[in-house]
């Protein structure tokens, strides 16, 4: 009788006789675990089982043409990473020396397209696709492009040659002095619109009300980049650069398509170390060894990185 009565005075309709009550307390704090949990486990299995399975690999002697071997190795692999390899040495040089030059040219050349294209002038529309363009193409595509603009028969080459610049017959790839800016060149113009893309969107979340102010107090345009533009551009230069020296660091595509890690090794990067250890000399237990190396490195470099630059700072 009591029951009746609150539920008359509650206005909710009453309940059959008999009927079970209904639960209404914890499936809707689980539900969203429970909806998620197939993405989670999805990427528990392709991110996490990967990532341990290297470093399990790591501690051990895997190689598919000497099978005798194979067993468990502990720290050997990486003991002789740090005291028994001078090509590790050497590619993680090459490595901080490609990242750094190309994601510093990469961030110039961004900065200035992305301020000519976010401009007001005739064919604005038609600059911007060709400034992004490059970037929908793929690094073995790239290569292509630069292989055919390098060869010594039929490409820039020659007709520099005609102009009385350079050799006939010579290529910039097979010249230890000058192979590196040919494929700094070739990963610039695939990089370049990546800065420009996101710097040009976060130019166009700046408020015009500011730029005027500042014309009004007698600031010219060097000073309102300074003290306006690049403010406000701060957070996405830093993740575009951090996003940028991360895949920079680990380029294999072009650099093993267009040099192949030569002229005498000067091309190879850390990653494409690893790539030739695993695939071409079926060594995957020093392979991943290298790759765990590798990751320690990028995570600390990372971290330092952001703590450096204060990412998400507010002083705007």
């Amino acid at each position: 009788m009591a029951s009746a009565v609150a539920q008359k005075s509650s206005g909710a309709p009453p309940r059959a006789p008999g009927k079970p009550r209904r639960r209404t307390g914890a499936t809707p704090h689980r539900l969203p675990y429970l909806l998620i949990a197939p993405a989670g486990l999805l990427m528990l299995g392709f991110i996490a089982y990967p990532m341990l399975s290297v470093f399990y690999y790591s501690l051990q002697n895997y190689n598919a043409t000497k099978p005798w071997r194979n067993g468990f190795a502990g720290l050997d692999n990486f003991t002789k990473i740090f005291t028994d390899d001078p090509l590790f040495w050497d590619s993680l040089v090459f490595s901080g020396k490609w990242v750094v030059t190309e994601v510093s040219l990469q961030l110039a050349l961004g900065l200035g397209l992305a301020l000519i294209v976010n401009q007001t002038f005739v064919g604005r529309a038609i600059a911007r696709a060709l400034v992004f363009s490059p970037w929908a193409v793929s690094g073995v595509l790239t290569t292509t492009i630069w292989l055919l603009l390098y060869n010594p028969s039929t490409g820039v080459g020659r007709y520099l040659a005609d102009a009385g610049i350079g050799t006939y017959g010579s290529s910039v790839l097979s010249d230890t002095g000058t192979v590196f800016w040919a494929a700094v060149l070739a990963e610039l113009w695939r990089g370049v619109p990546f800065f420009a893309i996101l710097i040009l969107a976060d130019l166009q979340s700046i408020p015009g009300d500011l730029y005027e102010a500042a014309s009004v107090d007698g600031a010219n345009r060097f000073r309102q980049f300074v003290h306006i533009t690049l403010p406000h551009l701060k957070d996405a230069i830093i993740l575009s650069t951090l996003l940028r020296a991360v895949w920079e660091f680990n380029n294999v595509d072009l650099l093993l398509t267009l040099t192949e890690g030569g002229p005498a090794g000067v091309t190879t990067t850390l990653p494409l170390y690893v790539a030739v250890t695993g695939f071409e000399a079926h060594d995957f237990g020093y392979a991943t060894a290298l790759t765990t190396v590798a990751f320690v490195i990028l995570l600390f470099c990372s971290i330092l990185y952001l703590r450096l630059s204060k990412f998400g700072g507010d002083d705007k």
